[in-house]
């Protein structure tokens, strides 16, 4: 299989989301998540190192477009005559975060996502928690997959798959990190998740002393996931957003799918899952 997008080296750089009230949202992201909020034309930019979000005026829990960049520009270029090849379309796209060559896909749920050079962007501080990966509500998990798998080259990392053979979950790795999308099978399409990758346990609890700190209720974890086997703890924020902080999440060279069983102990080996079916 060409894997297009993993010799790309696709990594989620910056998430674009609609809220009924942008600028609460920015001033709660900025001091939950120790970033910066800059009102901008139209949106606010929020960001610390390697993080970054656009929020908008929209619906709560709204996505605008999930950004991925790219290594370098042979793979920008690659990755789009693979989605022309495979009749998806890419369309130009304008914005100040990725390069003038971006283009932007819809996948069948009607997620967009973009695909681009990141532009240069001056240092900023904060506690390590860099933009990692976005899961996905879905009806179709199979149509999901298809989509990310064969036709633009992502790599399935891990399947959970139902007693009667159904598979409920897919997660799937643009990179050499274990998942930069998932999918889970619901009742609804758009963002199940997006989680921000702390690195080590050590920084992962100094994540949940800030929120204590700002009397912040962690809503899951801390746990330790079967697929990833990344330790993590869930918040939500003021829209809604279910908002993950994640630590050592597995490195993948190679390796087959494995196939879990839908049950609690696969979401979290430590305690309690939180099933979607």
């Amino acid at each position: 299989m060409d894997l297009t997008a993993v010799k790309a080296g696709a990594y989620t750089h910056h998430l674009a989301l609609t809220s009924p009230d942008p600028a609460k949202l920015a001033a709660y992201y900025a001091d939950t998540l120790d970033m910066a909020a800059t009102q901008r034309a139209g949106d606010w930019l929020v960001s610390g190192p390697g993080r970054r979000l656009l929020l908008t005026h929209g619906p709560a829990r709204g996505l605008g477009h999930v950004g991925m960049g790219v290594r370098d520009a042979a793979a920008l270029a690659d990755l789009k005559a693979r989605a022309e090849a495979e009749g998806l379309e890419p369309q130009a796209f304008a914005g100040d975060l990725l390069g003038e060559d971006a283009f932007a896909l819809h996948d069948p749920d009607g997620n967009k996502v973009v695909f681009g050079l990141p532009r240069s962007e001056p240092d900023v501080s904060g506690l390590r928690g860099p933009l990692q990966h976005v899961t996905f509500a879905t009806r179709d998990v199979t149509r999901f997959e298809r989509f990310y798998a064969d036709r633009l080259g992502f790599a399935v990392s891990d399947y959970v798959v139902r007693g009667d053979g159904k598979v409920t979950t897919v997660f799937l790795r643009s990179n050499h990190e274990h998942h930069t999308f998932g999918v889970f099978l619901q009742d609804r399409e758009g963002v199940d998740h997006f989680s921000f990758e702390a690195g080590e346990w050590g920084v992962l609890k100094d994540w949940c002393d800030r929120f204590a700190d700002r009397r912040i209720r962690i809503d899951w974890g801390p746990g330790r996931h079967g697929p990833g086997n990344n330790l993590f703890a869930f918040i939500t924020d003021p829209d809604g957003n279910w908002v993950e902080l994640s630590a050592e999440l597995e490195v993948i060279h190679g390796r087959a799918a494995v196939r879990w069983p839908h049950e609690e102990r696969t979401l979290n080996l430590w305690g309690p899952g939180r099933l979607r079916v």
